[in-house]
């Protein structure tokens, strides 16, 4: 099928994105990578009036660490880039984990971690990366920037609090206070195919417990879940067997999954658990190092 009749516009800065986005007054969308829209487009799921492509704007791809130790990320870094980006697999030990599992490699070469979190697919993969990491987005609009945790950014399924006249232009992973690990696993039929269920854990450690924890899950819910209550279970506390079979637990009982082709709730709900308990206890020996 093709797309309905729109009005593309390729602008040549953030400002006109927003003075194009602020005219269009709703029936604008942002293209980036394209890996969702362009399918949406297709079956006539999304038909914007306008489509805005961001792909010529300078200077929104990059992969940055700041001198504190956060990491911004441009809105056209691809997936591709965060996989092969030697500093994220020395930093961010959960996004470095997550990048190969996302999709397969030709959307890999395309789509971007932004793109993918304002699009709040309930089985996507880097919204639950950047909840565990304690991540945010920068959105840009006629009144400025502002900053918002990943976990108020994504409301339900396929939606997020930008307005419509806003650009998200990057995300920002914080510094840790710490030593930081982290773990990502999720369950997929076959490759490049949307989780069955997903896992992102990072722990900041200090003195050989965990100073702060973020544990969220994919593919479980109407929207990316953040298990703020498994996060919390492993505060100021070892990494002992008793310490990750609770986490593990309260996290498999807030994941909300729907029986379906790929498995009943029950089974996600153990995939879930068994997904949390690997990562944390692969975590322990580098937990025990930070001592």
């Amino acid at each position: 099928m093709y797309p309905g009749r729109f009005r593309y516009v390729s602008p040549r800065s953030i400002d006109e994105a927003i003075a194009v986005l602020t005219e269009a007054e709703g029936e604008g969308k942002v293209l980036a990578g394209g890996q969702s829209l362009i399918p949406l487009l297709k079956l006539r799921f999304a038909s914007p009036g306008v489509l805005v492509d961001i792909n010529n704007l300078p200077d929104l791809d990059y992969i940055r660490r700041e001198d504190d130790g956060s990491f911004r990320i441009g809105a056209l870094t691809r997936h591709a880039t965060m996989e092969r980006s030697a500093s994220i697999a020395r930093h961010q030990p959960t996004a470095a984990a997550a990048a190969p599992l996302v999709a397969d490699p030709i959307v890999r070469n395309r789509g971007t971690l932004v793109g993918s979190v304002c699009h709040a697919d309930p089985q996507g993969d880097w919204a639950a990366v950047m909840i565990a990491a304690g991540g945010s987005v920068v959105a840009q609009g006629p009144e400025g920037r502002r900053t918002i945790p990943v976990r108020d950014f994504v409301t339900g399924p396929f939606q997020n609090v930008l307005a419509y006249d806003e650009v998200a232009v990057e995300a920002v992973i914080p510094a840790p206070k710490g030593t930081v690990v982290g773990g990502f696993l999720k369950l997929e039929r076959r490759v490049g195919d949307f989780a069955t269920a997903g896992a992102a854990v990072t722990l900041e450690l200090s003195g050989g417990k965990v100073s702060r924890a973020g544990i969220a899950l994919t593919g479980v819910g109407a929207a990316t879940i953040d298990a703020e209550d498994a996060a919390n279970a492993l505060l100021n506390r070892p990494l002992g067997a008793e310490t990750i079979d609770r986490a593990a637990t309260l996290a498999a009982e807030i994941a909300n999954p729907k029986s379906d082709h790929r498995g009943s709730a029950d089974y996600k709900r153990h995939v879930v658990h068994t997904f949390v308990r690997r990562i944390l206890a692969g975590l322990t020996e580098q937990t025990e190092r930070a001592a």
